[in-house]
This record gives structure tokens, C-alpha cells and sequence, in this order.
């Protein structure tokens, strides 16, 4: 197996110290230090924060999605079966040991409703996942997939916010039961 570059090293760090203590909290000294890494070495790859962020926002889109991809494909059945693997996929990772919330909603939350390059990459990741379930719903026959994929995305980002805040694990068996109804008034059996 090779060995990590320092960029990559930097990346995962960063991500596990933003999506455990926060993006604006985690300061650059506390990611050299635990990733062994020369300030000299983080700028030769990033010219400030926010490029890293940007960088870290994109390695875990990528990574993410390719997990929750491929989960809810492994699901296998219909589409409609598909639709409704989504939550337990997400159910799965709320009880894993790492999950500390979306790191993408954290990311908008820190950084507020303001234009910018970090807000932008944590949009295009949100409806990168509800193309998919777009996807989906089309090949569901939804009467109206878009309408479809907008309501069931609204329905897992409730659910995570509703872990994160309260704790309660059950919220995407319950988001599940809502999708279940949706879903049944929107496609043709």
C-alpha cells in the first residue's frame, strides 16, 4: 500500500478535527501538530484556510457519496426500495462511532448565509444527492421527481439535524415512515 501523501495527511486530519471540533475552533497549529506536518509543507499545498477547507469539503463529498451511493445500491430491489434504503443508510451512520452531524450542514452553520466558495462546494454537494434521488424517482415513475427528491432530501437533512440536536436515533426510522407515504402517493405501482 502506498504511503499517504502530506497533502492527503493534511486533508484527513483536517477533517476529522473540523468535523469533531468545528472548522472556525480547529486552528492550523492544532492540524500541523497532530499531522506531523511543517507549516512550510501545509502552504506549499494551500494558500490559506480556506483553500484547505475547500480541499476537505471536497475529499469528504467525494468519499461520502461514494458510501452513500453505493449503500443504498447494494440495497438493492426497485427504485422505490432504493428510495427507502436511504434511511436506513443514514441510520447506519448515525449510530456509527463517528458521527459528529453533517459535516457540510456544520460547514454552512459556521460559515453563515454568506456567498462564498466554501457555502457553494457544501450546495453542490446537497443537490448532487438529491439528483440522485431525482434519478430514482424517475426511474419510480414519480409523477413529479424533482418534487419528489426535494421532499425526501428535506426529510434526511431533518433527520440528521434531529440526531445531532436532540440525540434521538429513531428520527430516521420516522423520516422513513413519512418517505414511505410520500413516495406511495407519488409513483405509480
Amino acid at each position: 500500500m502506498p504511503r499517504k501523501s502530506k497533502r492527503d495527511i493534511l486533508i484527513e486530519t483536517s477533517l476529522r478535527l473540523f468535523s469533531q471540533y468545528g472548522i472556525h475552533t480547529t486552528g492550523i497549529d492544532r492540524i500541523l501538530l497532530e499531522a506531523r506536518v511543517a507549516k512550510k509543507t501545509l502552504y506549499n499545498h494551500f494558500r490559506s484556510k480556506d483553500e484547505l477547507i475547500i480541499a476537505v469539503l471536497r475529499h469528504h463529498e467525494e468519499h461520502f457519496r461514494s458510501f452513500f451511493v453505493s449503500s443504498v445500491e447494494s440495497a438493492g430491489g426497485s427504485p422505490r426500495d432504493r428510495m427507502l434504503a436511504i434511511f436506513g443508510v443514514i441510520e447506519e451512520w448515525f449510530i456509527g462511532k463517528k458521527f459528529y452531524g453533517c459535516f457540510f450542514i456544520n460547514a454552512i452553520v459556521e460559515f453563515g448565509g454568506r456567498s462564498n466558495p466554501i457555502l457553494n462546494v457544501c450546495r453542490k454537494y446537497k443537490q448532487s444527492l438529491t439528483d440522485y434521488i431525482a434519478g430514482l424517482a424517475k426511474e419510480a415513475n414519480a409523477n413529479d421527481p424533482d418534487e419528489l427528491a426535494e421532499r425526501l432530501s428535506l426529510l434526511i437533512e431533518g433527520a440528521i439535524v434531529t440526531v445531532q440536536v436532540s440525540g434521538k436515533m429513531e428520527s430516521a426510522v420516522r423520516a422513513q415512515e413519512v418517505a414511505e407515504i410520500l413516495i406511495d402517493n407519488e409513483c405509480s405501482k
